[in-house]
């Protein structure tokens, strides 16, 4: 697991995303080398078999894009959505589907693919519910883990940075959806 690269000592920018300042935390070429080593391990822990990356809107759409090019197998990607934040940078602890997957996943390699891992309450209810579908496998993926804000135990197979217990935003994280454009992961600073 990788931890902050150097940008995390650059100060605070104002952005033309929203108003809030955002102190950089990893920058585009750090992001890019990380999710080329996780593909290369995706790769070769899954051998020659297809994989289903089951993608978690809206945070890791951009994630899930650059990920699937990394990894040199044959992949399916699906989409599902899951709400537990609202407009609120902290989770509200009640998790819902807002969006469900297009097709079955039984007898499939799953590989969940979010943005961020934090309390672990959204990770553990999806875990829970796609077991139920039945996949030959199931893995967790996620760009970024927060365990110091952990209230649930999940197992996760990929981890692409363990960062500290601060508001994230950029390269597919939102705060009350702005800021997901920015080409970087960032701290949000009020």
């Amino acid at each position: 697991m990788a931890t902050a690269t150097a940008a995390a000592s650059a100060e605070a920018v104002v952005t033309p995303y929203g108003p809030e300042r955002v102190r950089p935390l990893h920058d585009a070429a750090a992001i890019t080398a990380r999710i080329e080593e996780l593909g290369v391990r995706i790769g070769r822990d899954y051998a020659a078999q297809e994989i289903v990356l089951c993608a978690v809107l809206k945070g890791s759409f951009v994630f899930v894009a650059d990920l699937c090019r990394a990894i040199p197998l044959r992949v399916a990607v699906e989409f599902i959505g899951i709400s537990s934040y609202g407009s609120r940078t902290e989770t509200s602890g009640v998790v819902k589907i807002t969006q469900d997957l297009s097709v079955p996943v039984e007898g499939r390699h799953v590989l969940v693919v979010e943005d961020i891992v934090d309390t672990g309450l959204t990770m553990q209810y999806l875990r829970e519910n796609l077991m139920t579908r039945h996949p030959a496998s199931l893995k967790i993926c996620t760009l970024l883990h927060k365990p110091a804000r952990a209230r649930a135990e999940v197992p996760l197979d990929y981890v692409g940075f363990v960062i500290p217990d601060e508001f994230v935003v950029g390269y597919g994280l939102d705060y009350d959806q702005r800021y997901r454009n920015l080409p970087y992961i960032g701290v949000l600073q009020p």
